[in-house]
C-alpha cells in the first residue's frame, strides 16, 4: 500500500482542483463574449462597407462603455466570496443583489446619456459621412441593452463569488447562439439591416440577464435573502468599485497611448500593432481565467479566516501563472507561421509585427504572474492599492512610450515599453503580496 502524499503535496493538489474547476469554465465564458461582436461583424459585413464601418465605430464605443464598469464583476466576486467563506450565504446573495441594483442604476444613466449624445460620440470617434448614420443607428438601439450587459457583469460576479463559473459559461454559450440566430433572421429575413443586428444583440443580452436574475432570485428565496434595493448596500458597492474603476481607466489609458504612438509611426506600424494587440488580448483571456479563479478562491479563504490557506492558494496560482505564460509564449513562437498570414498578406506588415510578437512571447511569463496577483488582490478587496499601483504604472509607461518615435524607435521598441509596463505592474503587485498587508480576514474587509 502506498503512503499518503505529504501534506504540501495534498495541499497543492487541492488548490489545483479548485483553480482548474473555476478557471476552465471562466476561460470559456471570456472567449464567448467577444464572439458577439464577431458574429455581428460577419453578418453586417455582407450588407456593405459603410454598414460594417458604422458597426466598428459603434461597437468600439459600446465595448469601452461596458469595460469601464467591469468592476461590477470584480468587486462583487470578492465581496460575495468573503461571505461564502464566512458561511453566511444569505448575506452573500444580499451583497450580490446590491451589485445588481447598482448595475441597473448605472445602466439607466448610460442609456440616458447615450441616446442624445450618439451623433456627437460617433463624430468624435471619426466615423465617415457614409458610415456615421449606420453607426448612430446601431449605437442608439444597442444602448438599450447596456443595463442588461451591466446586470450580466454583476450577476457573473455573484456566481463567481459563489464558486460557480459553469453557469456563466452556459449562459454565454446560449447568448452567443441566440445572438447569431436573431442577427441572421432580423438582418436578412426581416430586412432590418444594421438595425436588425442591433436589436438581435439587445434581445440576446436581455435574455442572458433574465437567466442570471432567475438563478440569483432562486438562490435568494432558498436562503431567505431580501431582493429589495438597499441604499446603504448599493452605496457600499459603489464605494468599493471606485478604486477598481480608476485601475481600469488607467489600464485603458495605457492601451490608448500605445495605439496613438503606433499610429504616429506610420500605416504599416499601426496595422502591425493592431494585429499584435489583438493577439495580446487573446492571450489575456487565458491568464484572466486564472485571475478570476483567484478572486473567488482568495475571497473565500479570507472570509473563512484562513490566512494560511489564502497564502498557499496565492503561491500555487503564481506557479500556474508562470507555467501558463511559458506555454502561451512557446505557442506564439511555434505557431507564428500559421496565424500571421491569417491576419495580413502584406509582407512589410508581417516583417514589422514579427519582432514585436516575439517580445510579447518573451513577456508572457511576466504577464502570467501579473494577472494572477491582480486577481489575488482583487479577491482580497485590496482595490485602493490596485488603483494607486496602476496609476504609477501609467505614469512610468506614458513618457517612455511617447519618447519611442522621438528617439527613432519603431513598433518593437513600443512593445518593449509595453513589457516595461508589465514589469512595473509585476514589481508593485509582488511587493504588496510579499508584505502580507492584503491579508485581511473576515466576512467584510
Amino acid at each position: 500500500m502506498s503512503e499518503d502524499p505529504a501534506p504540501p503535496q495534498r495541499s497543492r493538489r487541492r488548490h489545483d482542483r479548485e483553480i482548474f474547476a473555476l478557471a476552465v469554465p471562466a476561460f470559456g465564458a471570456l472567449v464567448a463574449e467577444p464572439l458577439f461582436v464577431m458574429v455581428d461583424s460577419a453578418i453586417v459585413g455582407h450588407l456593405g462597407t459603410p454598414q460594417l464601418a458604422g458597426l466598428a465605430v459603434a461597437a468600439a464605443l459600446l465595448t469601452t462603455a461596458v469595460s469601464i464598469f467591469v468592476f461590477l464583476a470584480y468587486a462583487t466576486t470578492a465581496a460575495v466570496a468573503r461571505r461564502v467563506g464566512a458561511g453566511d450565504l444569505p448575506a452573500a446573495i444580499r451583497q450580490g443583489m446590491d451589485g445588481i441594483w447598482l448595475a441597473l442604476l448605472l445602466g439607466a444613466a448610460v442609456v440616458a446619456l447615450t441616446l442624445p449624445l450618439a451623433p456627437w460620440l460617433i463624430e468624435v470617434f471619426g466615423a465617415s459621412d457614409t458610415a456615421a448614420p449606420y453607426a448612430v443607428t446601431y449605437l442608439r438601439i444597442s444602448s438599450f441593452g447596456i443595463p442588461a450587459m451591466l446586470v450580466v457583469l454583476a450577476a457573473t460576479g455573484v456566481l463567481r463569488g459563489l464558486q460557480d463559473t459553469r453557469t456563466p459559461l452556459y449562459v454565454a454559450i446560449g447568448g452567443f447562439a441566440v445572438n447569431g440566430i436573431l442577427n441572421a433572421v432580423l438582418v436578412y429575413g426581416a430586412g432590418l439591416g444594421i438595425a436588425g443586428s442591433a436589436w438581435g444583440t439587445v434581445i440576446a443580452q436581455v435574455g442572458m440577464a433574465l437567466v442570471y436574475l432567475l438563478v440569483v432570485v432562486r438562490g435568494a428565496r432558498r436562503h431567505g435573502a431580501s431582493l429589495r434595493p438597499d441604499a446603504a448596500g448599493i452605496r457600499a458597492c459603489a464605494r468599493a468599485g471606485v478604486p477598481l474603476l480608476v485601475r481600469t481607466l488607467s489600464l485603458r489609458a495605457v492601451l490608448m497611448i500605445a495605439t496613438a504612438v503606433a499610429a504616429r509611426l506610420g500605416d504599416t506600424d499601426i496595422a502591425a500593432h493592431q494585429i499584435v494587440l489583438s493577439l495580446w488580448s487573446l492571450t489575456a483571456f487565458a491568464l484572466d481565467a486564472i485571475a478570476i479563479a483567484g478572486q473567488a478562491i482568495i475571497g473565500r479563504y479570507l472570509g473563512a479566516d484562513d490566512a494560511k490557506g489564502a497564502r498557499e492558494a496565492c503561491r500555487r496560482m503564481v506557479e500556474w501563472g508562470i507555467a501558463s505564460g511559458v506555454v502561451i509564449g512557446v505557442l506564439i513562437v511555434v505557431a507564428r507561421p500559421l496565424f500571421i498570414p491569417l491576419f495580413t498578406s502584406d509582407t512589410s506588415v508581417q516583417d514589422t509585427l514579427l519582432p514585436a510578437l516575439l517580445v510579447v512571447a518573451l513577456t508572457q511569463p511576466v504577464a502570467g504572474v501579473v494577472f494572477v496577483l491582480d486577481g489575488v488582490l482583487m479577491g482580497a478587496g485590496d482595490g485602493r492599492y490596485l488603483a494607486w499601483a496602476m496609476l504609477l504604472t501609467l505614469a512610468v509607461f506614458a513618457p517612455v512610450a511617447v519618447l519611442v518615435p522621438e528617439l527613432g524607435g519603431g513598433l518593437t521598441a513600443l512593445w518593449w515599453a509595453m513589457g516595461l509596463m508589465m514589469a512595473v505592474r509585476l514589481v508593485t503587485l509582488w511587493l504588496r503580496t510579499r508584505s502580507g498587508r492584503w491579508i485581511v480576514t473576515g466576512a467584510s474587509r
